[in-house]
């Protein structure tokens, strides 16, 4: 089951992404969810299937919210995540002397 999704970027929280086929486009999203998230930007539009890899998401996660509730959101990484791919150098620069 193939699904063209448009993936909006929030204005309010860096990384955090609203997932919507496109062709419901924003209706089924709730009021209150958009009122937290934002205006909506339009990041891309996108062709999900199960046999897709997505680079933070579970597609099957994914692809399941879309049917069920008729949107997914992604939510930033946890900080503990950024410091995780911080090169080494980086991480050394700021130990204490």
């Amino acid at each position: 089951m193939k699904r063209i999704c448009s993936i909006y970027k929030s204005p309010r929280k860096n990384e955090m992404y609203l997932y919507v086929l496109k062709s419901d486009a924003l209706e089924r999203v709730p009021e209150n969810l958009l009122l937290a998230f934002g205006k909506p930007q339009h990041a891309f539009d996108l062709v999900l299937s199960p046999e897709r890899k997505l680079s933070r998401e579970d597609i099957h996660q994914v692809l399941e919210n879309l049917d069920k509730q008729g949107y997914h959101l992604q939510m930033p990484p946890a900080e503990d995540e950024y410091i995780e791919h911080l090169p080494e150098e980086l991480l050394r620069r700021n130990d204490p002397v």
